[in-house]
């Protein structure tokens, strides 16, 4: 008998342990709306609007002139005075600074090749049309077309860099130099993609069903994914491998800038659109197809786009310094509390509300958190810019 219990007290002592559930229970369903965010990164982003979209000389060229100071009207502002590659691509700030203080922060331009519209009233069609804005913009840099012209002809290295990347030396007229210019500073910025995330890792093993490289994703970030595309339906806006569907809506954040006046957000980003000699419908367009420009072309202005800002990207998003497009909330906490108790009276009475208050708990709002931080990485160090000619 002693020996019958000798061996059943031991049998007891080899059982192995239980180990704690580390993956939670995942529907088919939520599986296929988790795989619709990857796989990370895509191909390389390619413009037809632009010809030396891809080519890495266009890139050297873009990566000089990101960093040149001579654009600006002061000859002390650079592209990279606003974004800065150690802040990720943005400033550190909550609202831009140029000329003067502006009424929008500064977004970040992690994954910006990818984008259809752009800036937050998406003003432009293309990357490159962008790229023009702030260099004319007298908040800004201030610059003018003349002076970019007069830099390409003028600078030895930034003319031989300019052969090199489309074919010809920079004759043409200031404007037509301004225009390649930005087409080189297009294609430099299309290289800029964020790191793959933790979130990466575990969105392909769950796809693939590799149980044991899925439990190691934490079980708060787990969780805070499930309502991100179950009942928070946070990913009817932040859907796709970069978390947005790059379009535009009124989410609740005040519109006045300052008493009397307002950021129409969308409304005035398509007047300005539409007036621009730079966008796709115009003849800097090198797409000959005109298939790029179908979005410019249908685009109907509706006076519902007042106060709509443009859905941005949630990679990198634990890295910025503030959110919103006018850096009104401090923090993710914030922004997620924002969510939670949006005010319905607040939103456009005239269009189809895009939120509604969530009413987290604490529990549901602090895994939400966690889950949008693993959707963030630290870069790689970027090398300096190579020479332009030998």
């Amino acid at each position: 008998m002693k020996t019958v219990l000798l061996l059943a007290v031991l049998l007891v002592a080899f059982v192995p342990p239980v180990v704690a559930q580390r993956l939670l229970d995942w529907s088919d369903d939520e599986v296929r709306a988790v795989g619709r965010h990857g796989p990370w990164p895509p191909p390389p982003a390619r413009d037809p609007s632009n010809r030396i979209s891809g080519n890495p000389a266009g890139a050297a060229l873009g990566q000089h002139l990101f960093f040149d100071e001579r654009l600006s009207s002061t000859g002390r502002m650079s592209c990279a005075t606003c974004h800065q590659p150690g802040q990720d691509w943005s400033d550190g700030r909550a609202r831009g600074q140029g000329a003067a203080e502006l009424d929008r922060r500064t977004p970040s331009l992690w994954n910006v090749g990818y984008a259809h519209w752009f800036g937050w009233d998406g003003a432009g069609d293309s990357l490159w049309a962008q790229s023009i804005r702030p260099i004319l913009d007298p908040y800004e840099m201030a610059g003018s077309a003349a002076r970019v012209g007069r830099l390409l002809r003028d600078d030895k290295k930034l003319a031989c860099g300019y052969e090199r990347a489309f074919g010809v030396k920079p004759d043409t007229d200031d404007q037509g130099l301004l225009v390649d210019a930005a087409k080189a500073l297009a294609v430099f910025q299309a290289t800029l993609v964020s790191p793959r995330t933790s979130f990466d890792a575990f969105r392909d093993a769950l796809v693939a069903g590799d149980r044991a490289a899925a439990s190691r994703y934490p079980l708060a970030e787990q969780r805070g994914l499930k309502l991100f595309v179950g009942s928070a339906t946070c990913d009817s806006c932040h859907f796709g491998p970069r978390f947005t569907n790059g379009e535009f809506g009124d989410v609740g954040i005040a519109f006045f800038v300052r008493p009397g006046e307002v950021d129409s957000g969308r409304l005035g980003g398509l007047t300005k659109l539409r007036d621009s000699p730079f966008n796709l419908l115009g003849r800097y367009n090198d797409d000959a197809s005109g298939a790029s420009a179908r979005r410019t072309r249908y685009v109907q202005r509706q006076h519902s786009n007042f106060g709509e800002f443009r859905v941005p990207s949630l990679r990198q998003v634990a890295r910025s310094s503030a959110y919103m497009h006018n850096g009104s909330l401090a923090t993710l906490d914030d922004v997620v509390r924002h969510y939670s108790d949006v005010n319905p009276d607040r939103l456009h009475s005239d269009g189809t509300p895009l939120v509604r208050p969530l009413a987290l708990s604490p529990q549901q709002s602090a895994d939400l958190v966690a889950f949008l931080r693993s959707l963030s990485a630290e870069p790689s160090p970027r090398s300096p810019p190579s020479s332009l000619c030998p």
